[in-house]
C-alpha cells in the first residue's frame, strides 16, 4: 500500500473510520496526527460497534502498530477510558499503541474554558464539542501548555500543574465557575500518567525507523478539509490542520515519504455545528434521520444534511492533492427518484467554480445542481462494481469526474465486507 494520507473530503463525518479500518488490512501502521477527542471514528467489526476518539482504527486489527502522533492533543483521562473500553471488549492496547511524548494534552480547565466560551457566544456559537479542543491549542501556540512528556515526569510535573492551575482559575473565575482544586487533578493526573507511562516514546524516530524497514503507513486523517483551521469555513473550524499537509507536521514524517493521498466523501454531504452551507436540503435530512443515519458520534447531534457539493470536494481535493478517493453511503440514497449534484455557485449574479473564503460570500452563495435519476433500489448488497445498479454508478462517476481524482472504493454499508474496489 505504501504511505497513504487519508483525510476527509468535505466537514468531517465522512465515514473516514470504515474506510480506515478497510485500508489497514494493507498497512502496518496507523497514525493519528492531529485533533483530539473532539473527532469520532464509527468502526463495525461483526456484531459489535467501536466509537473510537483518540486511538487510531488500526488497534482492531491483530498485529498492526498504532501511533498517536505529537500534533493531537490529548485528554489523559479520555485516553485511559478509551483504553479501558478497548480492553474490555478484548482488544489488546499494550504493545500496540505508542503515544508521542511532545503531544500537548487536554486538561480539565481546557473543558471549561471551551463550554464557558462556547455559552458566552450565545448566537454566534460555532458548534464546538466543548472537549477542550480550542483552548488546549490556544495554549499550545501560546507556548505555555503541558505535554505528555511533562505528565509522566513525577519531578516536575506538580510545579508546572500548579502554575496552570492558579492562571487559569483566575479566568474561569470571570466567567462565574468555581475554582479547580490542584490536588484533585493532581491525584488524577497521576493516575493517569501511571497508565499511559508504558505507552510513551519519541514518536517521531520509532515511525521514521520504521519507514526506513519498509513498513507501510496509514496516516488517519480526523474530522474534514473544511474544518482545517487555515483552509475550512473560518471561524466555523477546528483548531488544527485537518488537511494532508498536516499529516506531515503532526507526525514528524516528511512530505517526500508520502505516495499517496486518499480522499474520503460521502454520497451526499453533511455538517455539524454551525456555519453556512450551500447545498443544505431539510427534505433529505429528514429522510436519513427517518433511517436513523446522520448523528454524530462524538457528540450524538443530528447531523445537517444537503445534495453532494461538487464544488466543495474539488476544492478538497486540490488542496490535498488528492490522488484517489472513496465515496461512503451511497446506500443512502437508494430510495430516491431524483439526485442533485452541486457543479457551481451564483454569487450576486456571477457563477464561481470554487469556494470563496469570505464566509459572507459563502453563505451567500446559491447551487447550481445538475439532477440525476435514481436507482430505486438496494445497493447494500453490491459486492463488485457490475452488482451496482446502472444509475448508481452513473452517479460515482460524476462525482469523481467532477472531483478530479480516481474512484478507488464505494461503500455500500458499515460493515467491512459492504466495501467495493475498484482496479
Amino acid at each position: 500500500m505504501a504511505n497513504t494520507i487519508l483525510v476527509g473530503a468535505q466537514w468531517g463525518d465522512e465515514g473516514k473510520g470504515k474506510i480506515i479500518d478497510v485500508l489497514t488490512e494493507q498497512a502496518d501502521i496507523v497514525v493519528r496526527s492531529q485533533g483530539g477527542a473532539n473527532a469520532g471514528h464509527t468502526v463495525i467489526v461483526g456484531d459489535q460497534q467501536y466509537i473510537l476518539h483518540l486511538v487510531p482504527s488500526g488497534i482492531l486489527r491483530p498485529r498492526k502498530q498504532c501511533v498517536i502522533g505529537n500534533g493531537v492533543v490529548v485528554d489523559p483521562f479520555a485516553l485511559v477510558e478509551e483504553i479501558r473500553m478497548l480492553e474490555e471488549l478484548g482488544v489488546k492496547v499494550d504493545g500496540k499503541l505508542h503515544l508521542s511524548d511532545a503531544a500537548h494534552l487536554v486538561m480539565p480547565y481546557h473543558r471549561l474554558l471551551d463550554a464557558c466560551r462556547e455559552t458566552r457566544r450565545r448566537g454566534r456559537k460555532i458548534g464546538t464539542t466543548r472537549r477542550g479542543i480550542g483552548p488546549a491549542y490556544a495554549d499550545k501556540a501560546a507556548r505555555t501548555g503541558l505535554r505528555v512528556m511533562d505528565l509522566i515526569d513525577e519531578e516536575r510535573f506538580p510545579a508546572m500543574l500548579k502554575e496552570r492551575i492558579r492562571e487559569n482559575n483566575a479566568v474561569l473565575k470571570t466567567f462565574g465557575e468555581k475554582p479547580l482544586s490542584y490536588a484533585k487533578v493532581l491525584a488524577d493526573c497521576r493516575a493517569a500518567a501511571e497508565r499511559l507511562r508504558p505507552l510513551v516514546t519519541n514518536t517521531v524516530v520509532w515511525l521514521n525507523r520504521q519507514i526506513q524497514r519498509g513498513k507501510n503507513v496509514l496516516f488517519e486523517g480526523a474530522q474534514g478539509t473544511f474544518l482545517d483551521i487555515d483552509h475550512g469555513t473560518y471561524p466555523y473550524v477546528t483548531s488544527s490542520n485537518t488537511t494532508a499537509g498536516g499529516a506531515c507536521t503532526g507526525s514528524g514524517v516528511a512530505p517526500n515519504r508520502i505516495d499517496r493521498v486518499v480522499g474520503v466523501t460521502k454520497a451526499y454531504t453533511t455538517r455539524v455545528g454551525e456555519g453556512p452551507f450551500p447545498t443544505e436540503s431539510e427534505e433529505l435530512g429528514d429522510l436519513l434521520h427517518s433511517m436513523g443515519r446522520e448523528f454524530g458520534a462524538t457528540t450524538g447531534r443530528p447531523r445537517r444534511c444537503g445534495w453532494f457539493d461538487a464544488v466543495l470536494a474539488r476544492h478538497a481535493a486540490m488542496i490535498n492533492g488528492m490522488d484517489e478517493i472513496a465515496v461512503t453511503n451511497l446506500d443512502g440514497l437508494d430510495t430516491l427518484e431524483r439526485l442533485r449534484i452541486c457543479v457551481g455557485y451564483r454569487l450576486h449574479g456571477r457563477k464561481l467554480d470554487h469556494v470563496p473564503a469570505n464566509l459572507h460570500d459563502l453563505a451567500a452563495c446559491e447551487p447550481i445542481y445538475r439532477e440525476l435519476p435514481g436507482w430505486r433500489q438496494s445497493t447494500a448488497g453490491a459486492r463488485t462494481w457490475k452488482d451496482l445498479p446502472a444509475g448508481a454508478r452513473r452517479y460515482l462517476e460524476t462525482i469523481a469526474g467532477l472531483m478530479g481524482a480516481k474512484l478507488r472504493i464505494v461503500s455500500v454499508g458499515p460493515a467491512r465486507d459492504q466495501t467495493i474496489f475498484l482496479d
